[in-house]
């Protein structure tokens, strides 16, 4: 006699389906965090940080419209402005800050970021020291300005920029203290680690280092029009007060008696440093890396006002001259017509 299969309830088969579903719900939420806990089998090297992409469509593909947007609307300057067509200087920057961009997320940097603290380092320079300031030199706003048409340029642009929103973000003050707040902020909280454990705060973490390097480098790069509008002495002492700031947080991590995060403590690695000769290394980066990026924008800025002053010099010479033509003008004329009185009083 067979014996028969006793059927499973409703309930306890709801109950099944619900632990199952659970288990992948919590798969789901957890593969972030799983993603990080183990490092790369292989170590870094020079090559695998240049030439291992990621290619991560959510990254890449807004670059990349990006780029083809910054490319179709020089075109679109240059054919309606071929006498005064867009500096190459300024379309080449812009590309090059995109690039730095996905240098720093897409690169083999990108594999190794969450492993050791050293080349995450590297990757939040490349998005608060390197990438800003390209995408400033761009000039993006007044290709914008450039490219529409008087109607969208009144009715759209316009009115954002001279938004009160606009005006407190574009303040140089706000750009300083957003700059240096972020660097504390992030590595003196646990936003950091949270970051190294998680995809999306550590995406939330790269968008708010872009958006702080971008706040501080507009005024000093100065070339798009802005509200505020600094003097090349106040550009660089706007930088130069910047420059210590890097050193205190780089000796503040270098100084650290244990490791700052318990990510890289607790991370699956058989290779390279140990989480403090990490940490001090990364702090290394930072002192040296940072200050020597902060006294090439201060040399550059510097220069700039070198010629800045050569040029008013010359347009002062020139008004200077040209005065003195006009005063040589006026006392020609005036002596020849006093000739001509004396002239007509001698026949009289």
């Amino acid at each position: 006699m067979r014996a028969m299969s006793t059927p499973v309830p409703i309930r306890s088969r709801s109950a099944a389906l619900a632990l199952a579903g659970g288990a992948l719900a919590s798969l789901w939420v957890v593969q972030p965090v799983a993603a990080h806990g183990i490092a790369p089998v292989d170590p870094p090297t020079a090559l695998t940080l240049a030439l291992d992409w990621s290619f991560e469509p959510l990254v890449l593909v807004p670059l990349l419209l990006i780029a083809l947007g910054w490319i179709w609307l020089i075109r679109r300057v240059d054919a309606a402005h071929p006498l005064t067509p867009v500096p190459r200087l300024r379309a080449a920057s812009f590309i090059l800050g995109l690039f730095a961009i996905a240098v720093a997320l897409q690169s083999g940097i990108s594999r190794y970021d969450t492993s050791l603290f050293s080349i995450h380092m590297v990757q939040h320079l490349l998005l608060t020291l390197l990438a800003p300031p390209l995408l400033a030199l761009g000039a993006p706003i007044t290709l914008l300005l450039r490219a529409s048409t008087p109607a969208v340029r009144h009715r759209w642009i316009l009115p954002v920029l001279h938004s009160r929103v606009v005006r407190v973000a574009a303040h140089p003050v706000v750009g300083w203290l957003a700059f240096a707040g972020v660097m504390w902020g992030t590595h003196f909280s646990a936003l950091f680690n949270a970051s190294l454990d998680n995809v999306a705060i550590h995406d939330f973490e790269h968008v708010l280092y872009l958006t702080a390097g971008l706040l501080f480098w507009w005024p000093v790069i100065g070339v798009d029009p802005s509200p505020y509008r600094m003097s090349h002495p106040v550009r660089v002492l706007y930088v130069f007060l910047q420059m210590p700031q890097n050193s205190f947080l780089a000796v503040a991590i270098l100084g650290a008696p244990a490791p700052l995060y318990a990510h890289y403590v607790t991370l699956i690695r058989a290779w390279g440093p140990n989480p403090l000769v990490d940490q001090q290394l990364a702090a290394g980066i930072m002192w040296l890396a940072g200050d020597l990026a902060f006294l090439a924008a201060i040399l550059a800025l510097v220069a700039g006002w070198a010629r800045h002053d050569e040029r008013t010099t010359v347009a002062q010479e020139r008004r200077a001259d040209a005065e003195l033509a006009a005063i040589r003008e006026r006392e020609g004329r005036l002596a020849e017509r006093l000739a001509a009185e004396r002239a007509e009083g001698g026949r009289g």
